[in-house]
């Protein structure tokens, strides 16, 4: 008896491997066979929505599925993130958001929804800092000179922002240059122009995308951008540092993710795709025209970047003091 329940364990063990077999080549071989949905955290044109819809529509040049695109707006993109960590994990939901923005709101919330580890990067897309900016009738020409005007208004200063990095950026310029401008927060970047053009806010801290795009329609003066280099495609604005904020070196870089069950081979083949995409000269271009950089690495260099910006932000987020319950 005992010899006969030893040869069923090893028949189930052989049959469940056989079993096994076919549904790891599926998700190698058959994948994709459906609709692919990129998930974006922000309204429709929104600068992260126009990154988000340019990789969409490049992708779909490469899979002979739909590509689409889903606004999942609100909570600072927790809504979209929660969204996508909790699907299905079978490489049909894309986030393709900033990588370090996720790992801000994750530190921010005392609660965070999901952890880290439940999301993978399957690439990297881009790089970018953030900018200072300020209405075109804005008496502040310079970054030093904005910082002196606020310093006359004391507490009553006000800026604008409509994400997580732009919050840290203005914490911190507010913090290292002894500033007391009172935070407003939006939920697009379009949202807070009246008010900046009216006088109701000092400055903005926007994403280059939008910030790049308005100073072509003359409706923003960029005054300083958060990395510690000026950017090529924007070589007239100084650096935060050059204007006088010390060690500010803060840069954005968007990701795709997909949920970390995601079967490694389905994560490969995305990883292949987006890094084709990143090679062209008409994404380096694009990019550039967004104020960013193409940024290829592997899976598993991109889930380390996540991991550790994700033990970097509890000290951002500390600094700028912005955790919430």
């Amino acid at each position: 008896m005992e010899r006969a329940l030893r040869y069923l364990a090893v028949a189930l063990l052989c049959l469940a491997g056989a079993m096994a077999g076919p549904g790891r080549a599926w998700a190698a071989d058959d994948y994709p066979s459906r609709t692919i949905t990129l998930i974006c955290a922000l309204p429709p044109g929104s600068g992260a929505d126009v990154i988000v819809r340019y990789f969409a529509e490049q992708l779909a040049k490469k899979v002979p599925v739909p590509v689409i695109v889903e606004n999942k707006p609100g909570a600072s993109g927790n809504i979209a993130a929660e969204f996508v960590a909790r699907s299905k994990p079978d490489g049909y939901t894309i986030y393709l958001h900033g990588a370090n923005t996720i790992a801000a709101n994750l530190n921010r919330l005392k609660n965070p929804p999901f952890k880290a580890e439940d999301m993978q990067v399957v690439s990297n897309v881009q790089s970018q800092a953030f900018m200072i900016a300020v209405a075109p009738g804005s008496p502040a020409r310079t970054l030093p000179e904005l910082t002196a005007l606020i310093k006359t208004k004391g507490g009553n200063a006000t800026y604008g922002v409509s994400n997580i990095f732009a919050q840290i950026v203005g914490e911190l310029y507010r913090i290292r240059t002894g500033l007391s401008a009172n935070i407003v927060q939006y939920r697009t970047a379009a949202q807070f122009m009246n008010d900046l053009n009216s006088g109701s806010l000092d400055f903005a801290v926007v994403d280059p995308t939008f910030a790049m795009a308005q100073e072509r329609e003359g409706r923003l003066r960029i005054l300083g951008i958060s990395s510690s280099e000026r950017m090529p495609i924007s070589p007239h604005v100084p650096t935060m540092i050059e204007g006088g904020v010390p060690d500010m070196d803060m840069r954005s870089w968007f990701a795709t993710m997909v949920p970390a069950a995601t079967p490694r081979p389905v994560v490969d083949k995305l990883n292949g795709w987006f890094n084709e995409i990143l090679a062209t000269e008409e994404t380096r271009k694009f990019l550039a025209s967004a104020g960013g950089i193409p940024f290829i690495v592997s899976a598993d260099e991109g889930q380390a970047m996540y991991l550790k910006a994700n033990v970097d932000y509890r000290d951002y987020v500390k600094q700028a003091n912005i955790t919430e319950n």
